[in-house]
């Protein structure tokens, strides 16, 4: 396990510099969280890394009861104050647009599972916005994934 935080956190530190933060960056804010629901989860901080927010453990579990629960298509999650709707499901990935936010571009967020992680990268603007988002959280996933054992 300590292996695995150190690559996830060398990965990260290469990764968040360069793909979030305020405008010009593709992606505004991402937190990589500790998600193994097998695993004994109170041994573990829920968030293992964040850049672009100031979110709590508090703040993301409603968001962690809704990925455990595995209700995707039928249900709504939260992250603060905003609600989210998700819009598309992959294998290993889910996007999902903000119902109440308050940007006249609007928001969104890609959530992506690697092994123990989830990487929750949210994105300001519509299309556009939402593939460069997805360019830039994959780049996290391929670097992430490198790791030689």
């Amino acid at each position: 396990m300590a292996t695995d935080w150190a690559w996830a956190r060398r990965a990260w530190e290469k990764w968040a510099p360069k793909h979030v933060g305020p405008e010009g960056k593709q992606v505004q804010a991402a937190l990589l969280l500790n998600y193994d629901p097998s695993g004994p989860s109170r041994l573990l901080p829920v968030i293992a890394e964040q850049e672009g927010t100031r979110l709590t453990a508090v703040d993301m579990q409603p968001f962690l009861d809704f990925v455990k629960r595995g209700n995707l298509q039928t249900e709504f999650f939260s992250i603060r104050t905003n609600q989210y709707l998700v819009t598309s499901i992959h294998e290993n990935w889910f996007c999902a647009r903000c119902v109440n936010g308050t940007k006249s571009g609007g928001e969104g967020a890609i959530v992506m599972q690697m092994g123990a992680y989830l990487l929750v990268s949210m994105y300001d603007g519509s299309l556009a916005s939402a593939s460069q988002a997805m360019v830039a959280t994959d780049q996290f996933a391929v670097q992430f994934n490198r790791r030689t054992h």
